[in-house]
Parts: C-alpha cells; structure tokens; sequence
C-alpha cells in the first residue's frame, strides 16, 4: 500500500487505449518511493522488459530481525530487492508477473508460473490450479500444473492441453496435469509451492 498507487481517475479513465492493461496493473510508484524493474546485475530494463522488482524510500524495512544474512541478500546499496518479478509501461504502472523464486528455466527459457496458471483457469471446470517446475534432465525443468477441478468436473489432460495451445507458446505448456482434490496452503490462503515441489522430489 506504500509502493505504487491506482487512482479512481485511472478506474473511471474508459476511454484511455490501455485502460485495461491499467486496470491490470499494480499502478505507478507512490512519491514516497523510488521503483524499478532490474536485471540480475541491478541494471534498470526498458519499458514492457520482465526483471525483479526492487525499490527504496523512506517506508522501505531497515532489514530483517536478527537475520544479517537475509538482510544482506535483500538489501543491497540502499535498494530492496523484492523478489516480485514485473514489468514497467512507457507511462511508469507496474504490472506483476510472479516471484523470482517461483520461476521455471526450461531449456535456457524463462516461463513464469502465473501466465500458464491464468490460462489454465479459464477452463470452466477448473477450481483451482498451481504451476511448478520439476526437475528435467535435458531441459533443466520442466512445467507440472497442480489441478483441481470443480464439483462434479473431471477436467481432462488432453483438453487442459489444447486451451494451453490456444493462449500460450508451446514450450510453456504442462508436461503433467496432476489432479489433487486441494492445494497447500498456509493461513493466509496463499498456496505453497515449496510443499507442491517437495511432493515432486518425492514422487
């Protein structure tokens, strides 16, 4: 709530030619922060460029309790390194991709979890949907999807597969649909995929 900001005049603004690419966003940086999105040197990326997300000001953490490490990983030459991964327009709003640690590299390529996990939602009888790598001998990783379905749905691998074909490069797409009747989740809700993956190692 500290970092970036979407105005009600950016809600009401119809007419703009990117407004709902807006309204997907995050916003722009607040006056009270510094933002931006850097390759893994810390070298600030163009417009539309995927990177991490990192950003100082006086709202920003001094650094972790009694944890120097974590600090130090975190904190680097004045900038919080966030591990949100995002990208900025011409116009400065901020639209997130995913974690940096939730990232597949799959033959050289990145592939950001969320992307697949968004498409993967648009089928009618999918509930719920987790996207993680999975150790690959010649590619490094590879995508597995975590599925499931709604009541009295039994989604099929073959058609999860052909919506995927649909909306995203070929590359990206699932090399396994594994039904689960739930995700993983701490107390707040938010699915762990530390759990997904160690549920992988041990299959």
């Amino acid at each position: 709530m500290t970092i970036t900001v979407l105005p009600r005049a950016c809600h009401a603004d119809t007419a703009h030619p990117r407004y709902l690419e807006r309204l997907a966003s995050v916003g722009y940086a607040q006056g009270i922060v510094e933002l931006r999105v850097v390759d893994p040197d810390g070298k600030p990326l163009p417009a539309g460029e995927t990177g991490e997300i990192i950003l100082r000001g006086d709202t920003v953490m001094s650094g972790y309790w009694r944890n120097p490490e974590a600090t130090a990983a975190a904190l680097r030459d004045g900038w919080l390194w966030t591990g949100d991964v995002g990208a900025l327009d011409a116009d400065g709003f901020l639209t997130l991709k995913d974690r940096s640690k939730d990232l597949i590299i799959s033959g050289g390529t990145n592939i950001y979890p969320r992307e697949v996990e968004e498409v993967l939602l648009l089928h009618p009888d999918v509930a719920e949907v987790s996207v993680v790598g999975r150790a690959h001998a010649d590619w490094g990783e590879e995508v597995v999807a975590f599925v499931v379905a709604r009541s009295d749905a039994s989604p099929t691998p073959a058609a999860l597969d052909a919506l995927c074909l649909e909306r995203i490069a070929r590359f990206k797409r699932p090399k396994e649909h594994r039904f689960v009747a739930g995700l993983p989740k701490n107390n707040y809700g938010k699915v762990l995929k530390t759990e997904l993956r160690r549920l992988l190692g041990a299959s």
